[in-house]
């Protein structure tokens, strides 16, 4: 899960990073509420966790020019107000949650995650596709009840894809959320993942769940024909060549 922090305080935001990291999350910080938006305008973020007392804007105008860009990036303030009122306002323009400072790590992290599965049609911390089963919480994943052993980079990629099923992932945003922007590899060290992902999944009865749409990405899916279809009509004109099933 990628996600931007904004946050004034360098030192407080350089331990929230820390204890978001050690959480398995990629984070981006700024301190600047202008920046933020900019960055949101561009690059896809999972959750926003925001503090409302920054140098440049505050929090709720943030909130308000981000909702006006029709931007629905789950929004989590983490902020020293403690009134009602700010709660409100910061409800009204737009937060999904809202959590006081000093904070505990571990409710930060259990509401982070369930922010972003509720933005992404999920309920549970248990996600399904198939007979596969991803657990957020214990970062594990078992299909017919049965484990599947994954690397860190392996279920990372299958994570996001769970997450955003239905959807076209490109190679960057694959790199981004495996290596936030640092130290990234060359982009084919994706392809080799996938494989690699894809031959475990195959080996325990999955299933082709990962397809290939021809010069677009990745995307999860059931194995379904009609959903095959639909993906196919996503490039008409290289409809029968739109999904592999290998790399």
């Amino acid at each position: 899960m990628r996600i931007l922090l904004v946050d004034s305080d360098q030192s407080a935001a350089t331990t929230l990073s820390q204890t978001l990291r050690n959480a398995s999350f990629t984070v981006d910080h700024t301190p600047s509420g202008e920046e933020a938006i900019e960055m949101l305008r561009h690059y896809d973020y999972d959750v926003v966790v925001l503090e409302l007392m920054l140098n440049d804007l505050e929090g709720y105008e943030v909130i308000r020019r981000v909702r006006a860009a029709r931007i629905t990036t789950p929004i989590l303030v983490l902020s020293a107000l403690l009134r009602s009122q700010a709660k409100i306002r910061a409800f009204s323009m737009g937060a999904d949650d809202y959590m006081t400072k000093p904070y505990d790590a571990g409710e930060l992290v259990a509401r982070l995650q369930a922010v972003m599965r509720r933005s992404r049609g999920f309920a549970e911390p248990k996600l399904r596709v198939g007979n596969l089963e991803l657990d957020l919480n214990g970062k594990n994943v078992t299909v017919d009840g049965a484990p599947l052993h994954l690397t860190g980079k392996e279920y990372a990629i299958l994570e996001l894809l769970v997450i955003r099923k239905g959807s076209v992932l490109t190679k960057d945003a694959f790199l981004n959320h495996l290596y936030g922007g640092i130290d990234e590899p060359e982009m084919k060290i994706i392809d080799v993942f996938i494989c690699k992902l894809r031959r475990k999944l195959q080996n325990v009865g999955a299933g082709n769940l990962i397809a290939t749409v021809w010069g677009r990405g990745y995307i999860l899916r059931e194995e379904d024909v009609a959903e095959t279809v639909a993906l196919a009509s996503l490039h008409p004109k290289t409809s029968t060549h739109v999904l592999e099933a290998a790399v």
